[in-house]
């Protein structure tokens, strides 16, 4: 027997790659598709500026990033005869640890994004028009992205899991949606003008809402079926309705502005019914003041009543309008 070592293929470890993508040929492939299908563990597939008419599935794919140029330049437009522009994981095989950033995703169909049983799945800087759905993933967190012009519903989760941070949700029919036996955070995002409710909560899932903007929609927030929220530090304004309790569904809140047209705390039926009772203690009745509410300036003004409120320095999504800038903006 030789003394010798036998290095296996599996003990060569690889140095991740940057693969780029590029419609004119000067990156190593024109497609995303083939350059996401030899990405490896590691590896980060960069696409460069253009519009692609193509769509993308990344599947049986650990720590690979697809990274695009900026939402501005990069836009992925799907294929006529495909359901959505990208899909991550799909059955039976999943994704785990995909970040995927710096682009437009359009929609086809009704979908433009589709996460389908992965784990560690991370959409940042992107800008999605259409529906993103998630169904059975783990880990999933969408931040800072603009999510908007779906017919149907902005952000749909069904027994997922996931954190929702710092987003711009607007124009769909619904803003966000968590169902099934989904857990889901929703933090420091802007939800406006939903044709109806901005967040809706039902059947078994669990939602947390905290530090958000909910302005400009049918209502505020509904909890349905049997679902159980935590609500505090939010700005619930300018809607029909604030919070729309239906069934069993249940919502512990604190610390929440509302400020609606039809009604804070109501009851769904035929017609709805106010229910002041649901009010907690720390719940306030007041106009936000927000800086600029027709061009969705949602910032509140230094003269509002929001601020150092329980653990808030401020209520709602976005920082206050500071006095120096206040007054700067009035010379």
């Amino acid at each position: 027997m030789g003394t010798g070592l036998v290095q296996s293929e599996e003990s060569v470890v690889s140095k991740p790659r940057t693969i780029v993508v590029a419609l004119d040929g000067t990156g190593d492939f024109t497609s995303i598709q083939e350059a996401v299908d030899v990405a490896k563990k590691g590896d980060t597939v960069f696409v460069k500026p253009g519009q692609y008419l193509q769509d993308v599935t990344i599947h049986s794919k650990e720590k690979v990033k697809l990274v695009g140029a900026g939402r501005d330049h990069v836009t992925l437009l799907g294929r006529e005869e495909v359901v959505g522009a990208l899909h991550v994981g799909k059955w039976p095989y999943g994704a785990t640890d995909v970040e995927i950033s710096g682009m437009t995703i359009n929609e086809h169909g009704g979908h433009a994004l589709g996460i389908f049983n992965g784990k560690g799945i991370t959409l940042r800087d992107l800008h999605v028009k259409g529906m993103i759905f998630g169904q059975q993933v783990q880990d999933v967190r969408i931040e800072d992205c603009v999510i908007g012009g779906s017919e149907t519903t902005g952000v749909q989760f069904a027994d997922s899991q996931a954190v929702l941070a710092g987003n711009f949700i607007h124009d769909n029919d619904h803003g966000v949606n968590v169902a099934g036996k989904s857990e889901v955070r929703l933090e420091r995002n802007v939800i406006t003008r939903s044709l109806f409710e901005a967040v809706v909560v039902t059947d078994r899932a669990k939602a947390v809402l905290v530090s958000n903007t909910l302005v400009k929609n049918g209502g505020g927030a509904a909890f349905l079926g049997s679902s159980q929220s935590e609500v505090s530090g939010n700005v619930v304004g300018l809607n029909k309705v604030g919070f729309l309790f239906a069934g069993a569904g249940q919502a512990k809140t604190s610390f929440n502005a509302l400020f609606n047209s039809e009604g804070n705390y109501m009851r769904a039926g035929s017609p709805n019914a106010l229910a002041p009772e649901l009010q907690s203690a720390s719940d306030l009745t007041t106009d936000p003041l927000f800086v600029d509410v027709e061009h969705d300036d949602f910032r509140l003004r230094p003269d509002t009543t929001l601020l150092n409120m329980g653990q808030f320095p401020y209520l709602g999504a976005l920082p206050p309008l500071s006095q120096s800038s206040a007054i700067g903006q009035r010379k």
